[in-house]
């Protein structure tokens, strides 16, 4: 029988998202001992959040990784465009944002993930741990004190004075909390899929919506990532219709070309998302708190939802550092950390359901039904709009700084 390993560490975080860690660079940063745990053995997983806004960009710059971090592969996108009515329109400029780096950069996931841990790895304070999936949290009075986590090689217990739930819209730390979660609107499917790029596609990025569905193409440089979100039907009823039929259903509404449908050889060439918003009530209990997906999932819509979680991290960081570093964290620490992200994170939410409601709307007009949103609608008639979508979605309701130096709040 495999002997139980024991760490004490200051902040012990479950998750090697974005915003894990982002939090655990930012805290090694600073000269708190953190380790981040993480239950797959790598970060190559298809169809994640891939898009890394200006507010990321701006964070990446203040800490000095920027061109290291520019570095690696990536697609930018100075706006965002959509289709309507036989002509591309622009839904998102991005071009009058008050920061350094006015694009967001399409980044495969793990490339960006890889990078943070890399660098945070400079830092003898900070460890991360993989193939290690929380199975229960540890309690002292009342109070959350480290987890256990199952490995390959036995169970680790880890004492912490903060653990952090980053493990996203299935967080297993929020469930075992007892966090309470709010649900808002109907969950919604997305079918992520891969086909080819070819010199004669057209010039688009991210942004096109089609005559009965939505269709979004972002460019990943050799080939495009679709995602084909489902309206009026599940992607049940469309399996049972067969492959042939999905195939027709998505060169509808695509601006590629029929035959590239032909890629999609079977269903296993899909993965699904189940897409629901939803928030924590509370995001925090004595020593535990939540940040990113696990306290709020978001829509896809706009891509923010990695965003939001980095500045989360962002927040959570400037307020936490050093309460953790000086031994001295209250549960004022953890609601003012709540506090400071509730509005983005309401805000946020609530445009992203504006949205769908015009869209549900929408699906009662057959006239209307046959076009776009309602929201680019608008844009196509006030340009100006443009520029409002390019800073809500480049920089989100409120773009966090890194404090330097560290105060307490």
């Amino acid at each position: 029988m495999s002997e139980i390993v024991k760490i004490k560490t200051t902040c012990i975080i479950a998750g090697a998202g974005p915003a894990g860690l982002m939090l655990g660079f930012l805290l090694a940063r600073a000269g708190v001992d953190v380790s981040v745990i993480e239950k797959h053995a790598d970060f190559l997983r298809d169809f994640r959040g891939d898009t890394i806004h200006p507010s990321t960009l701006e964070v990446m710059d203040q800490l000095g990784l920027i061109d290291d971090f520019l570095a690696l592969p990536h697609t930018r996108a100075e706006k965002l465009s959509a289709e309507m009515g036989g002509r591309t329109i622009t839904i998102a400029d991005f071009s009058r944002l008050p920061v350094k780096n006015r694009f967001i950069a399409f980044m495969p996931q793990w490339d960006f993930l890889n990078f943070l841990a890399r660098s945070a790895q400079s830092f003898p304070n900070f460890r991360l741990i993989l193939q290690s999936e929380v199975t229960r949290l540890l309690e002292e009075s009342g109070r959350i004190s480290g987890l256990v986590a199952r490995t390959p090689d036995g169970e680790i217990v880890i004492e912490a004075d903060l653990v952090v739930g980053a493990d996203g819209r299935n967080s297993i730390v929020r469930d075992k909390a007892g966090l309470i979660v709010e649900s808002f609107g109907v969950p919604s499917e997305v079918v992520w899929m891969k086909l080819s790029k070819q010199s004669s596609d057209p010039n688009e990025v991210m942004g096109h919506a089609g005559p009965r569905q939505g269709l979004v193409l972002i460019d990943r440089g050799d080939y495009w990532q679709c995602g084909y979100v489902i309206r009026r039907t599940t992607f049940a009823e469309i399996r049972n219709q067969g492959i042939e039929a999905f195939r027709k259903m998505v060169a509808d509404v695509s601006p590629l070309p029929p035959e590239r449908m032909d890629e999609i050889a079977s269903f296993d060439d899909t993965s699904l998302l189940t897409v629901r918003i939803d928030r924590l009530k509370q995001w925090w209990r004595p020593g535990l708190i939540c940040i990113g997906d696990a306290a709020h999932a978001m829509s896809p819509i706009g891509g923010v939802g990695v965003n939001l979680a980095i500045q989360d991290a962002v927040a959570a960081a400037n307020i936490l550092s050093l309460p953790l570093r000086e031994e001295t964290l209250s549960d004022a620490d953890l609601a003012a950390v709540e506090k400071r992200r509730s509005f983005p994170t309401r805000a946020t939410q609530k445009l992203q359901l504006m949205m769908r409601s015009g869209r549900r709307t929408d699906q009662a007009d057959e006239s209307k039904r046959k076009g776009p949103p309602g929201f680019i609608r608008g844009i196509a008639r006030w340009p100006i709009l443009a520029h409002l979508s390019g800073r809500l979605i480049g920089l989100g309701f409120r773009m966090e700084r890194i404090n330097e130096p560290l105060s307490k709040h």
